[in-house]
């Protein structure tokens, strides 16, 4: 007897909606996009290119793994690698202060999504804040971890997504805030919260014991300002006692996606808390990567790395604004930072003013873009049968190489000129 479709069987399993860069991929592939098919144009990734940049130090393409190196790292990460990122923060940011970073102030782990999970399987129950638009796997990291409650916090989009320090303190003393989350620089907006702004912002959490979860991935990808870059870690008087805790690693800003080796930066007894929980959820990260990792955790190689990437992403950011501009496309905030451009579409003829619309007909032209639906976070689905806030917007990605970048703004302007409607 033929089997019955296992689809229709009752399943203990609920469905896991799939994050925007998920969604999209997988959207692409159904019409045929491969990663190694050079005839699309991926500006929907959300990772840079990754191959040698102009004044960058030289790209790591292979490693050697000793026979000791292939068991299982410690959960927290090897020690000789947590006192090296400890020594990168001082280093960058912490020169001549008397409270510095050392290795139990450091955990590794296995990718972004992870360091950030095991921050939320170890807040206890507090109001934890978060921004609209934000990262989209903020989403389902904020509902699967059910101790706390998320607090959305909207952005006005006709302020270019600014918040005042004044409406910081509101939020945090008038919601009854234990702990904000949000990416600095942001995606997908690219705002950036920089020098003295981010210091106020560290000495408020300091004196409303709020605690910055701060996602730090995009701090090399700063243009707006004199240093390309920036952690909240320059403005930290105490590391024990502060409550910041920072989120960065080689997925990023060091241009190594695929190690998807990261760390987590705060007061000892946090990271004591998030080894224990990655001790239940995932185990640990890859012993040979945080080996490799070793020699690109100084702060001379940091630096150069940085001031390539502002060269040579800078370049890159101008050709996408200009590009998308000239197609109609509205920037309310141009992006301070990250590699990203959050951009309104509601100028664009229909349906290519909304972010789905785009997106649908841009594949048809073997251009991937994200729609903005996705960075409207909403754990819970608390907002369900509403229409998204960001309907209007979609993220264009200036990872990709400059000739990807224009191929993609060539294919997007012949489609502004014959719409889908009017064929």
């Amino acid at each position: 007897m033929a089997r019955s479709d296992t689809s229709e069987r009752p399943s203990a399993f609920r469905a896991v909606p799939r994050t925007g860069v998920i969604y999209v991929t997988a959207e692409a592939q159904r019409a045929g996009f491969r990663p190694e098919d050079p005839s699309w144009c991926n500006l929907g990734q959300g990772q840079p290119e990754t191959g040698p940049l102009e004044g960058a130090p030289e790209r790591v393409t292979k490693i050697t793994i000793a026979a000791p190196d292939q068991e299982y790292a410690p959960v927290a990460g090897l020690w000789e690698v947590r006192e090296a990122v400890a020594g990168l923060y001082n280093e960058l940011f912490r020169r001549g202060m008397p409270s510095r970073y050392s290795a139990e102030n450091v955990a590794l782990s296995g990718g972004g999504r992870v360091s950030i999970m095991r921050a939320c399987a170890a807040i206890g129950q507090i109001h934890l804040g978060h921004f609209l638009p934000d990262y989209t796997a903020y989403e389902e990291l904020l509902d699967t971890f059910r101790r706390f409650t998320p607090i959305p916090i909207l952005l006005d989009q006709e302020r270019g997504y600014d918040f005042s320090l004044h409406e910081l303190r509101r939020e945090i003393s008038g919601r009854g805030l234990g702990a904000l989350l949000l990416s600095n620089p942001c995606n997908p907006t690219g705002k950036a919260i920089l020098g003295p702004e981010l210091e106020a912002w560290v000495a408020t959490a300091r004196e409303l014991d709020c605690t910055l979860l701060l996602d730090e991935f995009y701090s090399h990808y700063v243009f707006r300002s004199p240093e390309p870059l920036m952690s909240a870690a320059a403005y930290v008087e105490d590391v024990e006692r502060d409550p910041v805790v920072l989120f960065d690693g080689l997925t990023k800003n060091w241009r190594y996606p695929g190690w998807r080796t990261t760390w987590t930066v705060g007061p000892r007894h946090v990271i004591d808390a998030l080894a224990s929980a990655g001790s239940f959820l995932d185990g640990g990260g890859s012993r040979p990567l945080q080996l490799a990792a070793l020699p690109l955790l100084s702060a001379d190689h940091a630096r150069a790395e940085a001031a390539a990437i502002r060269r040579s992403f800078g370049k890159k950011r101008t050709q996408l604004l200009d590009g998308l501009r000239a197609l109609g496309v509205r920037f309310e905030r141009e992006p301070d930072g990250t590699f990203y451009a959050w951009g309104n579409l509601e100028n664009l003829p229909p349906p290519l003013n909304t972010g789905e619309g785009l997106f649908r007909a841009a594949l048809e032209k073997k251009v991937i873009i994200v729609p903005g639906a996705f960075f409207d976070v909403d754990p819970g689905q608390r907002r369900v049968g509403r229409a998204s806030r960001f309907i209007h917007h979609a993220r264009f990605s200036f990872g990709p190489n400059e000739g990807v970048l224009a191929t993609a703004l060539e294919r997007l302007g012949e489609l502004v000129k014959e719409p889908p409607r009017a064929r």
